[in-house]
């Protein structure tokens, strides 16, 4: 692993242009030869839908990806677990099921045999095609998360892990820092050899999911998984340090000491910078008293930024009441497409609005008499 991140700006998803950015990045920061090894290739599959909505790696640069590490003389499989993940589940919608059947790829199903590793702290599993493979090609796409603020590199080692497990992980750390140690502890223990950033079109506003496609015009490669993360949040006009997942990295030294010692390979980064990216808003970390005063006083904790359902959107589909990971959310008994939530219980994870495709869950403080 090296320093070096390079950025490549590409405005269109072009295959020829896409690949041969693809290539140009992986030489120029020492990607990992593939010849005659099994690499697994996993995109960013929150849910499975239309490439145009931005909410996964998009099928051209994941082809373009497939193709080039065959042509090294790869063994190439492929495989993600999104968000709600159900056996057998193929990203059909999103395009990717049909790139893996035209280049002869094998879509895995990570709920399939999964290994128990060992964290920092406790245990977890993860699909078995990411122990098994010898080299692992990670494909995060650019894109805000009303959470952790920004989803990147760091953050798509996650999705290695299969089923529900993940929602779980937010009830075993019920807030911003507490789940951003947890995904770098995941992170460290299971580390992709090389990473590529899909920032041709990014998400703005409320991702992971809700948010809006906006064009952000670049390919981001790296090792090292926190310099594509400040690159791409640079871009994305956050301060990469206010990021959660990059700072605690920098403080445990891991992977970076300090963001200085990146070596940027491309153009400056302050002319990408999307100054009018609709970002989340950054939430000052409270100390321990005035969460004990929140927890304990309801009129104070209504005060912050929530799960706020807009009821004539529903469809009824129970994909929020699925992932709530703290059974905070149930269907009115007798109003039809009717999501109750009980405020108590709810720990501000936003899962619920990540897996909504209906725009009928927003992250906001709630507005009285709504």
């Amino acid at each position: 692993m090296n320093n070096i991140a390079a950025v490549r700006k590409c405005e269109e998803y072009d295959y020829d242009k896409v690949y041969s950015c693809i290539a140009d990045i992986y030489d120029r920061c020492g990607g990992p030869d593939v010849r005659n090894r099994k690499v697994l290739v996993k995109p960013n599959v929150l849910s499975d839908d239309l490439p145009e909505k931005c909410i996964s790696t998009h099928p051209v640069v994941f082809e373009a990806m497939i193709r080039f590490l065959q042509e090294r003389g790869a063994t190439v499989i492929a495989g993600d677990s999104p968000a709600v993940h159900l056996r057998g589940f193929k990203p059909v919608k999103s395009g990717l099921a049909e790139v893996c059947r035209k280049t002869g790829v094998e879509w895995i199903d990570f709920t399939s045999r999964p290994w128990e590793i060992k964290l920092k702290n406790g245990k977890i599993k993860v699909a078995a095609a990411a122990c098994e493979a010898d080299i692992i090609i990670s494909l995060p796409k650019l894109k805000n998360h009303e959470l952790v603020y920004f989803t990147g590199a760091v953050k798509n080692t996650l999705g290695l892990v299969p089923g529900f497990s993940k929602a779980k992980q937010h009830a075993l750390y019920q807030n911003r820092e507490g789940f951003s140690r947890f995904l770098l502890d995941l992170a460290e223990t299971i580390t992709p050899h090389f990473y590529l950033m899909d920032g041709i079109m990014g998400m703005e506003g409320p991702g992971p999911g809700q948010g809006n496609p906006v064009r952000t015009g670049v390919l981001i490669g790296s090792t090292n998984p926190v310099a594509v993360d400040i690159a791409g949040s640079t871009i994305a006009g956050y301060d990469p340090l206010k990021i959660p997942t990059t700072r605690i990295a920098i403080e445990r030294q891991v992977w970076l000491q300090s963001a200085e010692e990146i070596e940027f390979d491309g153009p400056a980064l302050s002319s990408l910078v999307k100054k009018d990216f609709k970002r989340i808003p950054l939430t000052a970390n409270r100390n321990i008293s005035i969460q004990f005063i929140k927890k304990r006083i309801p009129f104070l904790r209504k005060l912050e930024r929530r799960p706020v359902f807009i009821h004539s959107n529903c469809t009824g589909c129970r994909e929020c009441i699925k992932i709530c990971p703290q059974n905070a959310i149930e269907m009115h008994p007798e109003w039809q497409n009717w999501v109750m939530l009980t405020d108590r219980k709810c720990i501000r994870c936003f899962c619920c609005s990540e897996v909504c495709k209906y725009h009928a869950i927003k992250i906001r403080v709630k507005v009285f008499g709504t």
